[in-house]
């Protein structure tokens, strides 16, 4: 596959950002971490949804794998709606959407209904990315597109911890299907948010194109269709590899047994303490990216994994442990978190909203059987060599495609 490589930068172009561009930006990042909210909800409720519906955990966690398949359908409708009718309305009902299926999952009478509800969660989840990163992307000025690619995916992570921190505060308070309330007036206060916002720039110059117009456009560029699937697929392994199973690695390292990190059991203080290196990574990298481009900065931050994967793994201290997981999570999460900028700077201005949300949500499908290959390598190797072959795999197979990667750091997304 031959893809040309092509490194631009704005900053001597002149632009104009639309009065309240910062509202679109923060409806954008904040919906990915109610987003992230809302999902990461059952992750923590696995015995009290198997009491419920008299399931095993078995059936649970084929909830969260139905969730998953469904979001490439849910990048496929509303990226090709925003992509016609502009940003704001699919954002405005794919957040509501979202959160109303949330509520009905906790109340729901019956597993086959649950199990209804979390596949229609999947089409509100996959759907929110595309058009949040295309409308924050468009709306923000170029020169601080990468510290805000940054913070939009850091916003995964944000969320995952305030599930946690909201498990420990208000289930024993209101019960634990008060979880799937309270990140509804959180969706409220978005929807006034984007009311106030601009509709994206980009959408007054560019034409609505047809749904015939999108399909042509998107068969025109099937190298980068295919290029960017494969690199979502790739780096998609990467977090997950890195952070799916640790927390079980963990669980298996009895000499941790007694110790506190953060104030916390280390087996819970140690995730909470990499999460924030991947919000550090996250941030700190998309700002570098800005500077150096996509490119070189995804592959400096996967350099940052390689030199924390002995203490990450095979570290035999806490400190090791906890030194080596932060610096893992923020090379891990500054890879992923200059992808919203990336994505959004290679795709054609047609399907803005609709190719980054669809390779996205189709690079986590395809990367999804990895994971029980991750398992499959800890029962032969042990878990220190399974993570460790695995991610070296990964971020080799990453090196390849950032290095012979195509670019376009400083686009301007408002053009025609």
């Amino acid at each position: 596959m031959k893809l040309a490589t092509q490194a631009t930068h704005g900053s001597s172009q002149s632009e104009t950002n639309k009065p309240g561009w910062q509202f679109a930006v923060v409806a954008a990042i904040l919906g990915w971490v109610l987003d992230a909210f809302d999902f990461f909800v059952l992750v923590f409720l696995f015995n009290e949804l198997m009491a419920k519906f008299h399931v095993t955990k078995a059936a649970i966690v084929w909830s969260l794998t139905l969730t998953l398949a469904m979001r490439p359908v849910g990048a496929l409708i509303f990226g090709a709606w925003a992509d016609r009718s502009g940003r704001k309305k699919p954002l405005i009902v794919c957040v509501l959407f979202f959160s109303a299926i949330t509520i009905l999952s906790g109340y729901a009478p019956s597993y086959q209904i649950f199990l209804a509800m979390r596949a229609l969660y999947g089409v509100g989840m996959g759907g929110y990315w595309g058009v949040g990163a295309s409308y924050a992307m468009e709306s923000a000025p170029r020169r601080k597109r990468g510290v805000l690619s940054g913070l939009m995916q850091s916003g995964y992570s944000m969320g995952y911890l305030l599930a946690a921190v909201g498990f420990q505060l208000v289930t024993p308070a209101f019960g634990w299907q008060a979880m799937f309330l309270v990140g509804f007036p959180v969706a409220v206060v978005i929807v006034l948010i984007t009311l106030k916002a601009p509709e994206s720039q980009a959408r007054d110059v560019q034409s609505r194109p047809s749904l015939r117009t999108m399909a042509v456009t998107l068969m025109h560029h099937r190298k980068l269709f295919l290029y960017l699937v494969l690199l979502m697929t790739v780096i998609t392994c990467l977090s997950h590899g890195s952070q799916d199973l640790y927390p079980d690695f963990l669980r298996n390292l009895h000499w941790i047994t007694g110790a506190t990190v953060l104030g916390m059991k280390a087996m819970y203080g140690i995730p909470v303490l990499y999460n924030i290196g991947a919000i550090t990574g996250a941030l700190a990298f998309g700002s570098l990216s800005e500077k150096i481009g996509r490119r070189f900065a995804g592959m400096l931050a996967l350099l940052v994994c390689l030199a924390a994967i002995p203490a990450w793994a095979f570290g035999s201290t806490i400190l090791a442990l906890a030194l080596g997981s932060f610096f893992m999570q923020s090379g891990v999460q500054g890879a992923y978190g200059l992808i919203p900028a990336h994505l959004n700077e290679l795709s054609p201005g047609a399907i803005r909203s609709l190719l980054p949300g669809f390779v996205y949500q189709l690079g986590v499908l395809i990367s999804s059987p990895f994971i029980p290959l991750l398992s499959y390598l800890q029962r032969h190797l042990g878990y220190s060599w399974a993570l460790t072959s695995f991610e070296l795999c990964v971020i080799g197979v990453l090196m390849i495609l950032f290095a012979f990667g195509p670019e376009h750091r400083g686009r301007d997304l408002h053009a025609i």
